[in-house]
Parts: C-alpha cells; sequence; structure tokens
C-alpha cells in the first residue's frame, strides 16, 4: 500500500444534556485515537431538554479548548449513520459502562453497519471511577441539600457554572 494512510475522522454523538466527566473521558480518548473528532450534539425534537441546544454547544466548547483536533457541531432530523456519512466520518465512537448498554449499542451497530458498511462503530469503556456516571444521573442528584457539593464532581467546571446559575 503506498501513499498516506486515509485520514481517521470520528463522530462521538450525543445530548450532552448535561456534559458530564464520563462525556469528557470519551471526547479525550476519541481526541487520541482519531486525527479528527466531532462531537455532535443531536437534536431530537421530542425530547425535554434542562439547557438549549446554544448553552450545550457552548459547555461542549469551553469544556474540549484543550483539544485542537476536536469540533462541536448539531445535527438534527438525521439518523447518526447518515450524519457521519455527511461529515466523511470514518469512525463512530460510542461509549458502554454497562450491559445494557452494550445490547443497545450492539444493535446500532449493527443497523448502521447494513446501511453502510464503511463507517466503524468503535467502543469505549470508561474506568471504574466514572462507569456510572450519566447525564441522567447528574440530574437526578440535583436539589437535596448538598446537591452542589455533590455534582461537581460528576461536570466539568463550565457545566457546574451552569448548574449552579440554573438551580439558584
Amino acid at each position: 500500500m503506498k501513499g498516506k494512510p486515509p485520514r481517521r475522522l470520528g463522530v462521538y454523538a450525543g445530548s450532552f444534556d448535561p456534559l458530564t466527566i464520563g462525556h469528557l473521558w470519551m471526547i479525550q480518548e476519541g481526541a487520541r485515537l482519531f486525527e479528527q473528532l466531532i462531537v455532535a450534539i443531536g437534536i431530537n425534537p421530542d425530547k425535554k431538554y434542562q439547557f438549549t441546544v446554544a448553552d450545550r454547544l457552548a459547555m461542549l466548547r469551553e469544556s474540549c479548548r484543550e483539544f485542537p483536533n476536536v469540533t462541536i457541531a448539531e445535527y438534527s432530523n438525521l439518523y447518526l449513520i447518515d450524519y457521519a456519512e455527511s461529515v466523511g466520518a470514518t469512525h463512530i465512537l460510542r461509549g458502554v459502562r454497562s450491559a445494557g448498554d452494550y445490547e443497545f449499542e450492539r444493535t446500532m451497530r449493527n443497523i448502521n453497519g447494513d446501511l453502510d458498511p464503511e463507517i466503524c462503530t468503535v467502543f469505549l469503556m470508561p474506568p471504574r471511577d466514572i462507569a456510572e456516571v450519566s447525564s441522567s444521573m447528574v440530574k437526578g442528584l440535583i436539589g437535596p441539600a448538598g446537591w452542589r457539593k455533590i455534582v461537581r464532581k460528576y461536570v466539568p467546571a463550565p457545566v457546574y457554572r451552569r448548574l449552579l446559575a440554573l438551580h439558584k
């Protein structure tokens, strides 16, 4: 094989409502694996979000400044595989925290493989100390006395500041 190897462009998509340290770990690892990583907010018009798209984009941009090969984007009314095709991605990056995640992600990988066998899905498993962290877990912790101290451990600083402003 002669010439330069093909560029590895990954897409890591989610709602990021809010962005957690688990998401940030995935982004850091994706930035190491791929020459370029697009972190894309997928917008589902049927879903109710805590933060606006503009806020989520801003939190991602602030939290990912240290990764020069990471681009923040959004997409709507597309399947993830179609978005990945539209940006010329070679890979889709997904996180697997549990057996339930694995079953769902395996199914999606197989469907995406049927739709475009050229785009490879890569699974990463976060370290044990953050394996349980999710956006829904973070949202569920907000409210009771002492929540600020607890939630601070699970989200990047830009997200924490916005959570504090949102829940005065």
